[in-house]
């Protein structure tokens, strides 16, 4: 069975060679480097106990430097399940989601012509070489020489000049036996729409050919010399051999420079590419005259895990950014995403090395900013967000774009990200109070510095002092439930079975339960909308609630269960206490009939002892200063023996 042409080269690039061989070795971690590709295991074909197998994913090969075996992907499958080519490439096939094609018995003709079109292409590539010399190209190659190409630059890049003629390459390669049909097919001609002869596709501009990963010349890319021409840069006909959006200018020696360590570099054109080359970053690609493709960014990722998107810093280059970031987030997967450099404007990566050296490009990329930096941009810059419904709206979209990814995990990811920056955005003013220390920046979940209550506050009951030791367990329930909703959903029976006795408490505790938040600045954004801005306010300017370590610092969630567990745990069991006790005075009370003295002093007992029960206020600790269960025990005993003692007169 033949297969058609490109059928492998799309399979190759959907299976990864260490996925195929993860199957079949473990990975020896200390010396495999998988951010890079570079993996190494004990060999699966011969005996040993050394790491000597080797998997390079990047270029699609293995090599044992033991046994020498070596190959590609169909060739593992090939030797490890001991099958047949066409049985490997069906079982391959089938894991990379690829439907196998029917028998075509047209396929291997249809191969032999894709030869013969590269080698028609290949021809051009030497006809236009030869003719950057002669006297006709003198303004290219002039124009060359302005842009700092010398020789080494043209030969490595095989740069030509296609003259301004209408059957000049047509002749030279009519003359070598090509057919009519194969310079048509191969976009190098097109056919005359009055009747007459094909004429040049190419006239009057640079050319810089086009290969494949193969090396193949698959098509071209010309640049006008002259500047009133309609199309500045005009691409080969999309061919047999040429898919414009699933080609990368540079992408051989491209992939190879990233196996090697060089971060890979995504510019906007050929000349970009050429002169990141030659400052020294080799691994750098170019997409063809438009935005990414879908299949353009899967190539991308087959060469590195995270592209960085260099982009002119103007207005045309911020929005191929922007459309880029909504090309990329369903396809993100983890481990592989986009970094973005975004140039000074004005200036493209020739210009940037030009004016300031590779030291400055070098440093842009190392600044390269993430996606979700990218997302956060787009959704904010040269906007205001001084209302609750300009809040919401851009609550909206983010939550609109983040629900795109498919990955659960990397999606919840991004949420926390998106929610770090609009903590940042929406905190208040700093008003810092005097002696105080307050929570610091950047601890995560949301939570702003401690700010200074206002008047209103500082008289509201949260801020007034006038609070029991039970209402500030509460209060520190409550807080740490507001800097970890995420931990609402393990502790809401708990919750709801709280019983505040401040009102303000109690309102708190009700939109905890009834919040579907999934940050700190939701909830927060709830309470503003009930009314509770300034109740949380004080909540938060709580003293003791600003030396608990969840709530300060970096987030503890690990920490934050913890301590919730303990002072539920106390709650309850001091509920428990009361009720216990108040149903034992009942008794007493009712076995001492007429001696009421006697019923105050047990009962001020039992207050005492059950307040001597609890634990300080605030020292998050979870210690107590006696078993409630033996307080309890011990007052039931204390009263009972007094009752027995009354009924035995």
């Amino acid at each position: 069975m033949s297969l058609p042409p490109g059928f492998l080269d799309e399979l190759r690039n959907r299976v990864s060679i260490s996925q195929v061989a993860g199957r079949k070795v473990i990975w020896d971690t200390r010396k495999s480097n998988q951010a890079k590709g570079d993996l190494w295991a004990p060999c699966p074909f011969h005996q040993e106990k050394t790491a000597s197998f080797h998997v390079d994913d990047r270029k699609g090969f293995y090599y044992c430097f033991g046994c020498h075996a070596k190959g590609d992907a169909i060739r593992f499958v090939q030797e490890t399940e001991n099958v047949g080519f066409m049985e490997a490439i069906e079982m391959l096939a089938r894991e990379a989601g690829m439907q196998m094609p029917a028998p075509d018995p047209q396929a291997a003709r249809k191969a032999d012509r894709n030869t013969e079109l590269a080698r028609a292409t290949e021809a051009a590539v030497a006809h236009f070489r030869l003719q950057l010399k002669t006297q006709g190209a003198a303004e290219a190659r002039a124009y060359l020489d302005r842009r700092g190409l010398d020789q080494a630059t043209l030969d490595r890049f095989e740069i030509g000049f296609a003259a301004d003629a209408w059957q000049g390459l047509w002749d030279a390669l009519k003359s070598k036996g090509f057919s009519d049909e194969v310079l048509l097919e191969a976009g190098l001609a097109k056919p005359s729409q009055k009747g007459g002869k094909p004429y040049d596709t190419f006239r009057g501009r640079i050319m810089f050919p086009i290969r494949d990963p193969r090396g193949r010349c698959i098509a071209f890319g010309g640049r006008a010399m002259d500047p009133n021409d309609s199309a500045k840069y005009l691409n080969s006909p999309e061919t047999a051999l040429f898919d414009k959006g699933r080609t990368l200018y540079n992408h051989g020696p491209a992939r190879e420079a990233a196996g090697k360590g060089q971060p890979l570099i995504v510019a906007e054109g050929y000349m970009d590419v050429i002169a990141l080359v030659r400052a020294g970053f080799e691994a750098a690609v170019a997409p063809l005259g438009t935005a990414i493709t879908e299949d353009q960014l899967r190539l991308l990722w087959r060469i590195a895990d995270e592209p960085i998107i260099a982009l002119d810093g103007d207005t045309a280059g911020l929005r191929a950014a922007m459309r880029l970031v909504d090309l990329a987030l369903p396809m993100l997967e983890a481990g592989k995403t986009l970094r973005f450099c975004i140039l000074p404007e004005g200036q493209d990566p020739d210009d940037l090395l030009k004016a300031r050296g590779p030291e400055a490009m070098h440093a842009l990329l190392e600044g390269a900013e993430p996606l979700v930096r990218m997302l956060w941009r787009r959704e904010t810059e040269g906007r205001v967000f001084d209302t609750p419904e300009r809040r919401a709206a851009l609550d909206r979209s983010l939550r609109q774009a983040i629900s795109r990814i498919p990955d659960q995990g990397l999606r919840r990811h991004y949420g926390e990200a998106v929610g770090e920056l609009r903590r940042v955005l929406f905190r208040p003013p700093e008003r810092q109070m005097p002696g105080r220390g307050g929570w610091p920046r950047g601890h995560g979940r949301g939570f702003a510095e401690a700010q200074a209550p206002l008047a209103e506050t500082r008289s509201s009951a949260l801020g007034s002092g006038a609070l029991s030791a039970d209402d500030l367990r509460v209060t520190l329930i409550l807080a740490t439930l507001y800097r970890y909703p995420e931990l609402l959903d393990r502790f809401e029976s708990d919750l709801d079975r709280l019983r505040p006795r401040h009102p303000d408490h109690a309102a708190l505790a009700d939109l905890l339960l009834a919040t579907e938040a999934a940050d700190a600045d939701g909830v927060a954004a709830d309470c503003a909308a009930r009314g509770l801005g300034r109740t949380l306010e004080s909540l938060l300017g709580m003293a003791h609630l600003r030396i608990s370590p969840v709530l300060q610092g970096a987030p503890l969630p690990e920490k934050a269960i913890t301590t919730l567990t303990e002072e539920f745990a106390k709650y309850h069991a001091a509920r428990a206490l009361e009720a216990e006790m108040s149903e034992a005075l009942e008794d007493l009370e009712a076995a001492e009939e007429g001696d009421p003295r006697l019923v105050r002093r047990l009962n001020h007992a039992v207050q005492s002892r059950i307040k001597a029960g609890r634990p300080a206020a605030g020292d998050g600790t979870g210690a107590v200063s006696e078993d409630t269960t033996a307080l309890s025990q011990g007052l039931r005993a204390l009263i009972e023996a007094r009752v027995w003692e009354k009924k035995s007169r």
